[in-house]
């Protein structure tokens, strides 16, 4: 989403490697792939995601792997002192992060978050988001990195690090690979710290365009977690998980209010976007108990320019679509899936999400 000044108009307002060969071909060439098979005990989110027919096609986390199969890095940190970088990794396979290593290498300086690693295989990184078409401060340059120790928390009672999102932060991937486009449908989830949030333009997660720019209505589908009201709101006085479309935070079918959107206090949240061909969906729930809820399911937008959508496949994170940077949040992993995944699959991920043990 685009956040314009008030003078001017508003006018910017999967293959998992976990997943069978089978499945992989029948997604790829369109011919109807095998059965998913049941997940596994121990199954992570991705393996959840997979079994549902739904493949991740990219799968960021800073605290813990999301494949039961995952032993590789995390992210990457960059320290002050020399510039030298470290890949953060995980304590074991399918595990959590190993934070004693930054602690270890950061020690004495400070570090910041460069790259985002994808666990998917697709190699659909996040690194510091390039200039975009925003006419605010940082359009001429790139965004800023995070702090790599702004958020440590617990997770299964070992030590780990959010993405500290603070306003003029920001990442991005404009070249990705097999992240929906056009009408394709798709889902995407993240966890994120419910109390750590403002009403910039525009903290999101999810799928944008690949220029950087505001394309038009309908160019980006993107979970959007904040208490920004110039677009749409829900009930109450926020924060709200919404969904950026480009040039509208949509609530639901109306383009303001819908007052099945609630505020939410969680300090761990799980927000869900999804959407395919005139449908599309917002559910939430609390990252450390408890199921989903849904907000919003139903057809389009009531305005014109999104049905059929216009997605472009690219991956952001604390921005708009066009570099909007004015947005605070805290991100600790999130996914973006082949296919409109059910809500049964979405419900497993949440009962993993809540068994990670998120600030315990």
């Amino acid at each position: 989403m685009a956040l314009r000044p008030r003078s001017r108009t508003v006018r910017q307002a999967l293959l998992a490697t976990g997943a069978t060969a089978a499945l992989s071909v029948g997604l790829l060439t369109g011919t109807a792939p095998a059965a998913p098979a049941a997940p596994a005990a121990g199954s992570l989110p991705c393996d959840l995601y997979a079994a549902g027919g739904t493949p991740c096609v990219a799968a960021h986390s800073t605290t813990r792997a999301l494949y039961s199969s995952y032993n590789g890095p995390l992210y990457q940190v960059r320290r002050a002192r020399d510039n030298a970088t470290r890949d953060i990794g995980v304590l074991s396979q399918g595990g959590v992060a190993n934070a004693a290593a930054q602690d270890s290498f950061c020690s004495g300086t400070t570090c910041l978050i460069t790259v985002i690693y994808d666990q998917s295989g697709r190699n659909n990184r996040l690194t510091q988001a390039p200039p975009g078409g925003f006419s605010g401060p940082a359009a001429g340059g790139y965004d800023n990195l995070a702090n790599a120790t702004a958020a440590p928390i617990t997770v299964a009672g070992h030590k780990a690090y959010g993405v500290f999102v603070a306003p003029g932060t920001g990442y991005r991937n404009n070249s990705t690979n097999g992240v929906a486009k056009g009408d394709q449908p798709e889902g995407m989830y993240a966890v994120l710290d419910g109390k750590h949030y403002n009403g910039g333009c525009c903290f999101d997660y999810g799928n944008a365009e690949t220029n950087s720019r505001d394309n038009g209505n309908g160019t980006m589908e993107a979970i959007y977690f904040g208490n920004i009201k110039v677009w749409g709101y829900g009930s109450g006085n926020g924060p709200w998980i919404m969904a950026d479309l480009e040039n509208g935070l949509f609530s639901g079918y109306n383009q303001r209010y819908n007052a099945g959107d609630p505020s939410i206090s969680h300090r761990y949240l799980t927000a869900v976007v999804k959407g395919g061909p005139n449908r599309w969906a917002i559910r939430g729930g609390n990252a450390q108990s408890g199921s989903l809820s849904t907000f919003y399911n139903g057809v389009r937008p009531n305005v014109p320019g999104y049905n059929p959508m216009k997605k472009e496949g690219a991956i952001i994170l604390g921005i708009g679509g066009d570099n909007s940077h004015g947005a605070a949040g805290t991100f600790y992993e999130g996914v973006m899936t082949s296919g409109y995944p059910s809500d049964a699959t979405e419900n497993s991920v949440q009962a993993n999400i809540t068994a990670a043990g998120y600030g315990r």
